[in-house]
């Protein structure tokens, strides 16, 4: 059994619906200092609790981090040097030298982090990494990811969203970084940017808007457009392989649900696309299938958890696109510690 303690009972309450729904977990702990948000999620088995500290001194194994972004990085360090695992709502964290902080601490204390990146374990998802395994997909050649939401006034009601020392970032950081994960996961590594940001729908100081280019490792491109002033919430995803062209449907919080399309560039092909799908059958999806997968790495099974490297690439990219926005240039990924935006990006 891996004892949990969940810090923030925001989204938290969605990672403790998932632990429920998984017996290899239990939720020991809450903690959150809204009381009105603890009394909803009491339950017999869990002490609730206002002190973060509380949780770090805990006997549980794993602290899930559902903070507010600037408390991330510190709190995944203070979690591991108490011997805990983590996971960590995105983003993992708001600069490149936290990223180095917390890989220090993970190495000085054997522990591990894992990101939330669930929208990995769609469904469709899962048919596409089929035929990526049964090399039916060829190499990736273009993409275009739209993210496409509708945030306004009571949104950013919240007195941390929108400003730079609670969010440490907009749309890019907390809105499309889940379709960029995505993308360099199912597509490929990204190599450079090319990007355009923009505060066009809310009174906020951070951006709603962007226009995004990347050049994949490979070479394919791709591109990713972002407004939080769309008439409804939409996701969308298009990738563009040698063989076969993936579209998505537009559900909004669970891209890899709903009706896709994947269609052979050869028709000659398309029934052996198909009978990949048809033989596949999904198993847990979302929050569900991510925590499934961790549970599997803690207990040191073979899985397909998100790792902590995914979450530093995350913050790789955020990194380039501030840049790209900022300078007007391409900008190449990896990026070097001498770089100006490696402590944050934070105007």
């Amino acid at each position: 059994m891996i004892r949990v303690a969940v810090l923030g009972g925001g989204i938290g309450a969605q990672h403790i619906e998932a632990y429920r729904a998984l017996p290899e977990f239990k939720v020991t702990m809450v903690v959150d200092q809204d009381q009105s948000r603890l009394a909803h999620l009491a339950a017999d088995e869990i002490v609730l609790a206002n002190d973060v500290q509380m949780a770090l001194d805990a006997e549980v194994d794993v602290i899930d981090i559902c903070l507010p972004p600037h408390l991330h990085s510190k709190i995944t360090i203070e979690a591991l040097q108490s011997g805990k695992h983590v996971i960590c709502e995105k983003p993992l964290a708001t600069s490149l030298a936290q990223i180095r902080a917390i890989g220090q601490a993970k190495k000085a204390t054997g522990r591990s982090v894992f990101p939330v990146f669930q929208y990995r374990f769609g469904p469709n998802l899962q048919f596409l990494q089929a035929l990526k395994g049964a090399g039916l997909t060829g190499v990736p050649r273009a993409a275009a990811v739209e993210t496409h939401w509708n945030r306004g006034a009571d949104y950013y009601a919240v007195p941390w969203r929108g400003t730079w020392a609670g969010e440490q970032g907009g749309a890019i950081v907390g809105h499309a970084i889940h379709a960029h994960d995505l993308l360099m996961n199912f597509m490929a590594p990204v190599v450079g940017v090319a990007a355009r940001l923009g505060t066009l729908v809310n009174s906020i100081e951070t951006e709603d808007s962007a226009a995004v280019i990347f050049e994949l490792s490979g070479g394919g491109l791709a591109t990713s457009s972002i407004t939080l002033g769309a008439a409804r919430d939409e996701t969308r995803l298009r990738f563009v392989y040698e063989h076969v062209t993936v579209t998505s449907d537009t559900t909004p919080y669970a891209p890899g649900e709903g009706n896709w399309q994947f269609v052979a560039r050869d028709p000659k092909k398309q029934s052996l696309i198909d009978s990949v799908i048809a033989d596949n059958v999904p198993s847990l999806a979302g929050f569900s299938g991510f925590l499934r997968e961790v549970s599997k790495s803690i207990t040191g099974q073979p899985n397909q958890a998100v790792a902590f490297d995914d979450g530093a690439d995350s913050i790789a990219l955020i990194t380039a696109i501030y840049e790209a926005h900022r300078s007007g240039a391409w900008v190449s990924l990896p990026i070097s510690i001498d770089h100006s935006l490696w402590e944050g990006w934070e105007p």
